[in-house]
C-alpha cells in the first residue's frame, strides 16, 4: 500500500511505502514548504474548532454601553508534532543532526501485542484518509498548497524573553504534554464580521481576546484539562513587540483587562499575559472570529445544548445576544452555534461567569459529536472540513500547515470525554472594581500548578513518583555575600499577617550566616507557602542556598521577573516558630474551578428569569 505525501514547493508529489509510520513532517518547514534532510517525523492529527466572542460595553476599553456586550468563546485544536512516544517532533533529532540525513528519530516497536501489524493499520488508515482528501497524487500536490495558503500564521509569543515561562518537563518515558491557547476575537474586520457581531461603531476598532481558554494534553496522551479566564479577568501585562510595526506596548503598572491583550501587538501577546500569570509553557495559539465560529459549526453540524427553561437572550434595552431555545436540549449549528457561545444575558446570574460554562457545555458536547460521527468514507465531509478549518483559523507559525493541524487533532483524540476536564480559573471580585474580577490568589495557584506539573484535574492519574529537582549547575556565591529581601506574606482569606513575621525570619537567616539579608516590612502579601524567588539563572543557586539553609524544599525556589533579587516570602504555612515544615502537597482540583467533565450528558443551563417567555 503506498501513500501520497507532499514534497515541497517546485516538486512532484513523493510515494512513501508503507513501511513508514506517517508522513515525515521533518521534510516541511513552518509554512509546509521542504527542508533539507531527514529527521524527526510527524506524529497525528486533525481539524479544529473554535469560537468567539465580545463584550466592548463593559471597563474602559469598551464602546457603545452594555448592548455592545458580545458573549462568546473559542474551542479549537492545535499543538506540536509529536512521535509515537509523545516526545516534541519539531525539536532537533538526536543523532546526526537535522541536516546529516540519517539523524532523525527512530520510532520503537509499540507497547506490546504485534507492534508491526498496528502500525500497518495506522499506516493504512492514514493512507486512505490521505487519498480520500487529496485525490491524485498531482491534485493533492496542489490542493495541499491550497490549504496551507488558507491559514493564517502569526508568532506565538511577543513578550520578552526574561518573561517566558520554562519548557514543560518530560517524563519518565520522555514524553512532554502539549498547553495551547485557544483564543476568541471580537474583530469586526470584515463586512460578515460587523453584521454576526454587531456594535457598527466598533468596526475596524481594535480586537478583544474576549475567549481564553487554555487547552493542556497531558504528556501521555491519557486526559485533556482545559482553564477558562473571564474575559473581565483584570491583572498584569507584560511588554509586548509588534512583530510587524516594531511597536513596543510597555508592561503594564497597574491592572487591566486580560481582553485587550490581543490588542497589544497580536494573539503573541496574550499568550505572553498567560505564560507570565501562570508560569506554564504555551506550545501554540489558535485564533478565531466569529465567521470562523459559524463556519466551523456549520461544517461541524448540529451540536446538543441544553437549557433548563425557555429563553430569550434579549431585552427592551437591547441586552442579549439573540439565542432563542425552548426548554430541553436542541442541536446549534451556524449563527445560532455562534449565539449560544456569546450569550452572557439569560444565563446563571448573567456574567460573564455563566456564559463560560455555557462555552464549556458546548465544547464537551461537540467533542463527544465528533468523535460518534468521526468517518473517513465521506471524502465530500472530509474536504469540506479541511477547507473550512484552514480558512477559519489563525494559529502560530509551528502549527501552520494542513500537516501538523491534522497530526494535532489525532493527538487530541486520544483522550475519551471521560478523561476531559473543563474548569474556570478560580476568581473573586476585583477590589478595584467590583465588576470585574481577579485571580483568587491560592486556589487559581494550585490550579495553574496542576497543569503545571501535569496532574490530571479529574484526579485519576495513576500515582507519580516525585520528580527531585536538580541542584544549579550555577555555584552558590558565599552565604555573607548573597544579598536576601524577606517579606510577610503569611495574610490569608481569614487571617491577618502575622505581625513582624519577616523581621524574625531575616534575623534568622542572618544567624545562619547570611548578613546581608534585609526585611521588607513594607509589603503584607499573601501566600499559602512559603516560596523564594530569583530574576535570572545566575542567581538560582543563591536561592537555592537559602532555602537548603532554612529547610525549605528546592521545589519552593521559582524564577520570577517580578523580583530583582533573591527573595523569600514567609507563607501561611510558616506563620511562627523559627523550623519550617513543608506541609503535604495537594493534588486534588479546587471545587471554585467549577469542573465539567467531558462525558456528563445531562449538563444543562441554567435560564435568569428576567430571560425566559412561553
Amino acid at each position: 500500500m503506498a501513500r501520497s505525501g507532499v514534497r515541497g514547493e517546485g516538486a512532484r508529489p513523493r510515494v512513501r511505502q508503507a513501511d513508514d509510520l506517517g508522513w515525515d513532517d521533518s521534510l516541511y518547514d513552518e509554512n509546509g514548504n521542504p527542508t533539507d534532510g531527514g529527521g524527526a517525523s510527524g506524529g497525528t492529527g486533525g481539524d479544529a474548532t473554535g469560537e468567539d466572542a465580545t463584550g466592548k460595553g463593559s471597563g474602559s476599553t469598551g464602546k457603545g454601553g452594555d448592548s455592545a456586550h458580545a458573549d462568546g468563546r473559542a474551542a479549537g485544536q492545535g499543538g506540536r508534532p509529536v512521535d509515537k512516544d509523545g516526545a516534541d517532533a519539531s525539536a532537533e533529532p538526536r543523532g546526526q543532526g537535522r541536516h546529516g540525513g540519517g539523524g532523525g528519530r527512530r520510532r520503537g516497536g509499540g507497547d506490546g501485542g504485534h507492534p508491526r501489524r498496528r502500525r500497518r493499520i495506522l499506516r493504512w488508515s492514514a493512507s486512505v484518509l490521505a487519498l480520500l482528501i487529496l485525490g491524485t497524487a498531482g491534485a493533492g500536490y496542489l490542493y495541499y498548497q491550497h490549504l496551507s495558503a488558507n491559514i493564517k500564521k502569526d508568532d506565538l509569543n511577543l513578550g520578552d524573553e526574561k518573561d517566558r515561562a520554562a519548557r514543560s518537563k518530560a517524563n519518565a518515558a520522555g514524553q512532554t504534554p502539549l498547553n495551547i491557547l485557544l483564543i476568541g476575537s471580537d474583530a469586526r474586520d470584515t463586512k460578515e464580521n460587523q453584521s454576526l457581531g454587531g456594535a457598527k461603531e466598533t468596526f475596524g476598532g481594535t480586537p478583544l481576546a474576549d475567549v481564553q481558554m487554555l487547552l493542556h494534553l497531558s504528556a501521555d496522551r491519557s486526559n485533556m484539562s482545559v482553564i477558562s479566564m473571564p474575559r473581565d479577568t483584570l491583572l498584569k501585562m507584560p511588554k509586548c513587540t509588534d512583530p510587524d510595526t516594531k511597536k513596543v506596548y510597555p508592561a503594564t503598572v497597574g491592572l487591566v483587562m486580560t481582553n485587550t491583550s490581543l490588542g497589544r501587538g497580536g494573539p503573541g501577546c496574550t499568550v505572553a499575559t498567560w505564560e507570565k500569570l501562570t508560569k506554564i509553557h504555551i506550545d501554540h495559539f489558535i485564533k478565531i472570529d466569529f465567521s470562523g465560529v459559524v463556519s466551523m459549526a456549520d461544517a461541524i453540524g448540529g451540536v446538543p445544548v441544553c437549557v433548563d427553561a425557555n429563553i430569550y437572550s434579549k431585552d427592551s434595552q437591547g441586552h442579549g445576544s439573540g439565542l432563542k431555545l425552548k426548554k430541553g436540549t436542541t442541536p446549534v449549528k451556524g449563527t445560532q452555534a455562534l449565539a449560544w457561545l456569546r450569550t452572557r444575558y439569560g444565563f446563571e446570574d448573567n456574567t460573564d461567569i455563566g456564559r463560560t460554562k455555557a462555552q464549556h457545555q458546548y465544547m464537551n458536547s461537540m467533542v463527544r459529536q465528533l468523535r460518534e460521527n468521526a468517518t473517513i468514507s465521506n471524502p465530500g465531509k472530509l474536504r469540506s472540513l479541511a477547507e473550512t478549518a484552514t480558512n477559519a483559523l489563525t494559529v502560530d507559525k509551528g502549527l501552520g500547515s494542513p500537516l501538523k493541524l491534522y497530526d494535532l487533532g489525532n493527538e487530541l483524540k486520544k483522550v475519551e470525554p471521560k478523561r476531559i476536564t473543563m474548569t474556570t480559573m478560580p476568581w473573586q471580585w476585583a477590589v478595584s472594581d467590583r465588576n470585574r474580577v481577579e485571580p483568587k490568589p491560592v486556589e487559581a495557584e494550585q490550579l495553574f500548578r496542576l497543569v503545571r506539573e501535569d496532574i490530571a484535574l479529574d484526579g485519576k492519574d495513576k500515582k507519580k513518583t516525585a520528580t527531585a529537582v536538580k541542584a544549579s549547575t550555577d555555584p552558590a556565591a558565599a552565604d555573607d555575600q548573597i544579598g536576601v529581601t524577606v517579606q510577610n506574606g503569611t495574610r490569608t482569606a481569614a487571617l491577618g499577617p502575622v505581625g513582624g513575621r519577616a523581621r524574625t525570619v531575616s534575623q534568622l537567616l542572618v544567624g545562619k550566616g547570611f548578613t546581608k539579608t534585609e526585611a521588607d516590612t513594607s509589603t503584607a502579601t499573601a501566600e499559602e507557602t512559603t516560596v523564594i524567588r530569583y530574576p535570572s539563572a545566575d542567581l538560582q543557586g543563591d536561592a537555592q542556598a537559602v532555602a537548603k539553609a532554612l529547610g525549605v524544599p528546592l521545589s519552593a525556589v521559582k524564577k520570577s521577573t517580578d523580583v530583582s533579587g533573591v527573595t523569600l516570602v514567609v507563607g501561611a504555612d510558616w506563620r511562627e516558630g523559627t523550623a519550617y515544615k513543608a506541609k503535604a502537597q495537594d493534588n486534588t482540583t479546587p471545587e471554585s474551578a467549577d469542573v465539567l467533565n467531558g462525558a456528563k450528558t445531562d449538563a444543562c443551563m441554567h435560564v435568569s428569569k428576567d430571560y425566559t417567555w412561553s
